[in-house]
């Protein structure tokens, strides 16, 4: 952490201070809340132990198959320079941008009963498959997933040094002795923190679940809460399984934090040296044929979004573009607020460092509190809250911004924060030593540094605002819609063209947002 020699003015106070209280609220607050509503003493009912149980098995299948899927993925990757490797990476980024009701579109055109694989299968007198229930819950999960553990796994083995690789040659150890001696050190350091990150995903996701799952037999924690709220009007039940899922979410995070350990290898050069290992035919065959089944798996669904929505885009109903309008107020709004949350907050945490590092440190920790409690905790907390003064479905749309931004923070934190500590140590001092005001200050001496960081945290923020489902379809009146809320509808009434139109404008917006954000923070700094 940089020391600065900037005081702690009341201006750091006032706007950190604000922002720190205002995600205590959003998560603290709103755990205390439903704690004060959830009936603790009522015994759990039989459905509610089934919804539990589908919550943790549909997870364990998701993460499993995700990890097992990506392992030889990244593996194929770390050793194979190909061209087209480049656009393959870039495009593995897109799961996690791109909304999620839009992908569950595009599973159900490649899955679903009149989708390609069906249509194969016929070809074979063999029926169509049922995409819907525990099946389908797992398959979207895994489509998400691929990609985030593939990533984590390349980074690992980019930790391990190319002399290790070369030494390996030397003493003539083949495949299987580099998989021994390097790969399962680094996969045995990977593999935890990388599994129960993507199953605390897999058990606070909502949106698969609502479109894949919702029989008895398939139904999620947060599509429970959902129900109880929506339909039952149920407060107390509502309480009670988000108090249970906030509970598992934060033991699932301590375990992540202690169980992802850090690759330990002695410092190569970092020289980019062709790998000596796999060159017998049976791993390149293999090689290929797992990244061709996975390119297929996640692309597919990306192509047939594009390919179906072009001609239903432009016979798209009014409704449809006052929920675009609706979708890009909620997502500027949100990256507003996430920006100036993490700017405010990280400004706070590196002038406490100077005097009060322990508390410093202890800030820095809870800013990440978001990652314990999904959305669905957030937003059926501010549901109590609110209620008793409010109708919540008046606040609708600030509401859903406001729940994305406290969602996007640890994002934006993560980004923005080393960029300020970076700047502060280089050029905090000289800006002190001239005398440089606060706002004159940060405007010359830090924002530079800044700007792109900010950009791309917007950007992320905004992109990932526009396709949330989540708190919307609690807080919406009839009325009120957003593109992903418009779609879903759409997709449960079996307009299935239309959804597409509107799943290719979506994916069109959020990816036109992020661009704009992104592209604003590369300019160039003018002083004036």
């Amino acid at each position: 952490m940089a020391h600065s020699t900037q005081p702690i003015r009341p201006i750091h106070f006032i706007l950190g201070g604000s922002a720190f209280a205002l995600l205590l609220l959003l998560t603290l607050g709103t755990v205390i809340a439903l704690w004060w509503h959830a009936e603790t003493s009522v015994a759990l009912t039989p459905s509610d132990w089934s919804i539990i149980q589908f919550t943790i098995v549909q997870a364990l299948a998701s993460a499993s198959i995700s990890i097992l899927i990506a392992i030889p993925t990244a593996r194929a990757l770390s050793r194979r320079n190909f061209r087209g490797r480049q656009f393959i990476l870039t495009i593995m980024g897109a799961p996690f941008i791109l909304p999620s009701i839009v992908a569950i579109l595009g599973i159900l055109a490649v899955w679903g009963r009149s989708g390609y694989v069906s249509d194969l299968m016929a070809n074979f007198g063999v029926g169509p498959i049922n995409i819907y229930g525990f099946g389908g819950v797992v398959l979207a999960h895994v489509f998400f997933n691929i990609p985030l553990a593939t990533r984590i796994f390349l980074q690992g083995w980019s930790a391990i040094p190319i002399e290790h690789f070369r030494l390996s040659a030397q003493l003539g150890i083949n495949t299987a002795g580099i998989t021994r001696h390097l790969e399962r050190p680094m996969l045995h350091a990977a593999v935890p923190g990388a599994f129960l990150l993507i199953f605390l995903l897999c058990v606070s996701s909502f949106t698969v679940a609502l479109a894949l799952g919702g029989g008895p037999k398939a139904t999620t924690i947060e599509l429970a809460i959902y129900q109880a709220l929506r339909f039952d009007f149920n407060l107390a039940k509502a309480s009670q399984l988000a108090m249970i899922q906030f509970a598992l979410c934060v033991i699932l995070g301590g375990l992540t934090i202690l169980l992802s350990k850090p690759i330990h290898f002695s410092q190569g050069l970092d020289r980019k040296v062709e790998r000596w290992d796999a060159h017998e035919i049976q791993y390149r065959i293999f090689d290929v044929f797992i990244l061709t089944i996975v390119c297929l798996f996640l692309f597919l669904p990306l192509y047939s979004v594009f390919i179906r929505g072009i001609i239903p885009l432009f016979t798209l109903p009014s409704t449809v573009w006052v929920a675009a309008l609706n979708s890009i107020t909620v997502a500027l709004l949100s990256a507003i607020i996430s920006v100036a949350m993490a700017l405010t907050m990280s400004a706070l945490i590196i002038r406490m460092a100077h005097k009060y590092q322990t508390t410093s440190q202890a800030m820095e920790i809870v800013s990440f509190l978001t990652l314990a409690a999904s959305p669905f905790v957030i937003g059926t907390g501010l549901f109590v809250i609110t209620f008793p003064f409010i109708s919540p479905f008046t606040i609708a749309l600030p509401v859903t911004a406001l729940v994305n931004a406290a969602m996007s923070l640890p994002f934006s934190l993560r980004m923005i924060l080393p960029a300020m500590i970076r700047a502060e140590s280089h050029n905090g001092r000289l800006a002190d030593s001239l005398g440089m005001q606060t706002w004159t200050r940060f405007y010359i001496a830090i924002w530079p540094r800044l700007r792109r960081p900010v950009g791309f945290s917007a950007g992320l923020a905004a992109a990932l605002s526009m396709g949330d489902l989540g708190v919307i379809t609690l807080f919406a009146p009839p009325d009120v819609a957003t593109l992903p809320l418009i779609m879903y509808h759409m997709m449960s009434s079996y307009q299935l063209e239309a959804a597409a139109g509107v799943a290719l404008l979506l994916v069109s917006l959020s990816l036109a947002l992020f661009w704009i954000f992104d592209k604003g923070g590369r300019l160039e700094h003018n002083l004036r």
